[in-house]
């Protein structure tokens, strides 16, 4: 077992959390914008985008029993994988005067919710924070060990 793995999990989920982060602020800063992308000839709406996650070992037990056994295998954490695209359709509001109205008035929206963007962002705010108070804590660990040797 390094005595670094503490470092390596705390420092990759900041990371992840991190591009969580800009992500819901991309979408925040997009939930208005009818014209997010052009296809076909015609302006879509912005789609609301999302992080995936996924841990960078196998299972708990494969990295337990990695490290019982003295093998050096991937560290502990977890890496962004891919930013997908929320399918879920776009939102149909009434506005004739809109210039990307349709013939029946009615204009295309983002499929962004802004109240669950913020909840979101709430839940990667504290699990940046939540890493950064065990990265301190493994800080403070190697500190007390190093005064054993004074």
């Amino acid at each position: 077992m390094r005595l670094s793995n503490g470092f390596d999990a705390s420092a990759s989920a900041l990371t992840a959390q991190r591009l969580r982060m800009d992500v819901i602020s991309s979408n925040i800063a997009n939930a208005e914008t009818t014209r997010g992308k052009y296809v076909n000839g015609k302006y879509e709406p912005y789609q609301r985008k999302m992080v995936v996650l996924q841990p960078t070992s196998d299972s708990f037990a494969d990295i337990l029993n990695g490290q019982m056994s003295g093998a050096s295998g991937a560290s502990p954490g977890v890496k962004a994988t891919r930013i997908i695209e929320d399918q879920t359709p776009a939102k149909l509001v009434y506005d004739p005067s809109h210039p990307d109205a349709d013939e029946n008035g009615y204009v295309k929206m983002p499929n962004v919710d802004v109240l669950k963007e913020m909840v979101d962002m709430i839940s990667a705010s504290r699990s940046y924070e939540a890493n950064i108070t065990a990265l301190n804590a493994t800080k403070g660990m190697f500190v007390k060990a190093l005064e054993i040797g004074k």
